[in-house]
């Protein structure tokens, strides 16, 4: 748990709005973070504002993993940063269609994000624009599906005892 800091969410949400506008749909905190959901064009901009203001830093990526909306046929990704020297921690959010699952890719900005971002391709089928290596990374190479995304079948179905309404699906 990282402590509130209504202030430092505050210049965050200030600094974005003013540089982004638009682009920055929405902020609240959820639990115990900002969470902001910004459009996905836009993201690797957002990363590198955030990652270079002397203000902000943040500097480090800590979390990237994939979502999936089915009522609204959209794909999503979470992002957690953080910024070591002000000891602040916050949550970007953003969507795509899953007809189209482009997403521009921040590999660029932190390197670590590739292996996240290829875990996502893997189980959700985002497609991150301008990755260098965007290939299944613990499933098979011949799997068809995407694991994680909640049409795909849980477990074995000859299983009478298990029921996907009980898991979401």
């Amino acid at each position: 748990m990282y402590p509130i800091n209504p202030e430092r969410d505050h210049l965050v949400v200030s600094k974005l709005s003013n540089r982004f506008g638009s682009a920055i749909e929405s902020h609240e905190v959820l639990s115990d973070m900002l969470c902001i959901t910004a459009q996905k064009e836009l993201i690797p901009s957002i990363f590198l504002f955030l990652r270079d203001d002397l203000e902000l830093q943040y500097n480090f990526l800590t979390t990237l993993c994939g979502m999936h909306y089915p009522e609204t046929e959209q794909l999503g990704v979470v992002y957690h940063v953080q910024s070591f020297v002000n000891n602040h921690r916050i949550r970007i959010k953003t969507v795509t269609e899953l007809k189209e699952p482009n997403i521009p890719t921040i590999t660029t900005i932190w390197p670590a994000a590739n292996w996240m971002e290829r875990e996502a391709y893997d189980f959700f089928g985002i497609l991150f624009e301008g990755h260098p290596n965007l290939k299944r990374i613990l499933n098979m190479d011949e799997m068809t599906g995407f694991p994680l995304r909640k049409e795909f079948p849980l477990e074995d179905q000859t299983r009478e005892d298990k029921n996907d309404s009980m898991f979401g699906r």
